[in-house]
């Protein structure tokens, strides 16, 4: 069987890559020239690629730390040595972009790892779900559409994926140096360092949990009646917990790479004054509390054949039915949310090459109340993405949900990019789903894949005050 899975994961990754090559070749064709944000990235890639390396020749326009750059040198420069290529061809906008259609191909083996190392293998079905799941992220929308243009999220995802896979695997000290490459690539991938970390000390409080509950049904010890009596015995184990230096200690051998490693973010931000490096002005950090119920959305639209069903439907009614006043505080808060902390980035308002640009303008602006009538679609996404991972223990989830916040919150700019991380964690955890379900989503993605690939390619346009050909996109 595992010989057997070898050949079907072989097969998926073989045919992944051929068609990525096929589209590679269509964008190369059609895009001679940098295209949006590669304006900025692969010029200060080809000086990087030249040697010089000094940061006069550094563009202040550029927010990210240069990660991509030195693995496109390290990975184009001894192509040049070893077939004799000249430097015009190997640092040329191809070469640079074939970076990240090779960092996709690592993506592809990564997940399958992670799904081999996170899911349970005790039946035969899995392991064509593994590899259905695996074949559905790697192509992924917002993801996949990014292999082919020089941006930071292949890199990103690569780095930040093997160093959760060696979390797992309980190598924290390579972990932690992944998670400093990933940090390399895009600042906040801090936060995934630090949810690495969070998975080790969830596993520790999960262990500890379990043996403190059996401890009390062994002594027949009386529990704590009340509506919030759960929380209260959870609150007060915790508060137990980490008033034993014993354990302390434990979880700091444990975690001290990623202890280090946010320690050395910290000097970075103190140093840099800020965590933005170049143009900040456009990175504005804010509580935008909104920024939650639109990833609660993105997710529910993408991962409708897992989250979305009659069944789930009427258990989340059965379960507001029950619990009125709860859902009622919930909903009055997510209004108050919406009401005071709903930012609008210039960007969204001026740049209508985004998807995200049609969105807002033809839902959320048309009208005001728009954004109050979908609260009851985010307190069911949320509750549904909740649902879905209570095969996790519950200070994983309070781990994950953290670590979600913090990464999605501070956000000012509405951009479908920056959910692409937390939705592949997310859906790396939650329990395998049938094959009918992956096939699915596997055939929703395959036509929101070809849909957006044939509009950037075929449907362009020009702005008034432009000669420039302007493509829609992610």
């Amino acid at each position: 069987m595992a010989q057997l899975e070898g050949y079907y994961f072989s097969a998926a990754l073989s045919c992944t890559f051929l068609v990525s090559c096929l589209l590679f070749s269509a964008f190369s064709r059609a895009l001679r020239e940098p295209y949006m944000d590669e304006i900025f990235h692969l010029p200060q890639a080809q000086r990087y690629c030249e040697g010089h390396f000094a940061l006069s020749q550094w563009d202040p326009m550029i927010t990210t730390l240069p990660g991509l750059y030195l693995v496109s040198v390290g990975v184009v420069k001894p192509a040049s040595w070893i077939f004799g290529w000249s430097e015009h061809v190997v640092c040329s906008i191809g070469m640079l972009r074939f970076v990240n259609l090779l960092f996709s191909v690592g993506n592809f083996y990564l997940l399958y790892l992670l799904f081999r190392k996170v899911q349970p293998r005790n039946k035969a079905a899995s392991s064509i779900q593994r590899i259905l799941s695996t074949l559905t992220l790697a192509v992924f929308p917002t993801l996949y559409f990014f292999n082919f243009l020089y941006y930071t999220e292949a890199g990103s995802m690569f780095f930040t994926l093997f160093a959760y896979l060696m979390c797992l695997y309980g190598n924290h000290k390579t972990s932690a140096l992944l998670g400093f490459c990933g940090f390399m690539f895009r600042q906040t991938n801090i936060i995934w360092a630090v949810f690495c970390a969070g998975n080790v000390i969830a596993q520790k409080l999960t262990e500890a949990w379990k043996t403190e509950l059996q401890k009390k049904k062994e002594e027949r010890l009386p529990s704590i009646k009340g509506p919030l009596s759960e929380f209260r015995k959870i609150l007060q184990f915790l508060w137990a917990y980490s008033m034993s230096f014993k354990n302390l200690n434990m979880l700091f051998l444990l975690t001290w790479p990623y202890i280090l490693l946010v320690f050395l973010f910290c000097v970075f931000v103190v140093v840099n004054g800020g965590i933005v490096i170049g143009d900040r002005s456009s990175h504005e950090a804010c509580l935008h509390f909104p920024q939650l119920f639109y990833f609660f959305s993105f997710t529910l639209f993408f991962s409708f054949p897992h989250l979305l069903s009659p069944s789930k439907v009427k258990t989340f009614l059965c379960l507001v039915w029950k619990r009125k006043i709860q859902f009622f505080v919930i909903t009055l808060v997510s209004v108050l949310l919406i009401w005071k902390f709903t930012y609008v980035h210039k960007y969204l308002l001026a740049d209508n090459r985004h998807y995200t640009f049609y969105v807002w303008k033809r839902v959320f602006q048309r009208y005001e109340i728009v954004k109050y009538l979908l609260v009851p679609v985010y307190i069911f996404a949320g509750w549904s993405i909740a649902d879905s991972l209570k095969s996790k223990s519950i200070f994983w989830n309070l781990m994950f949900f953290i670590c979600l916040f913090t990464v999605t919150v501070p956000q000012k700019l509405l951009e479908f990019r920056y959910f692409v991380l937390p939705y592949v964690i997310y859906r790396l955890n939650i329990p395998l789903p049938t094959t009918f379900r992956l096939l699915c989503e596997l055939a929703c993605y395959a036509i929101v894949n070809s849909l957006t690939f044939y509009i950037f390619l075929n449907k362009t346009f020009q702005w008034p005050n432009s000669q420039d050909t302007q493509r829609f996109m992610w």
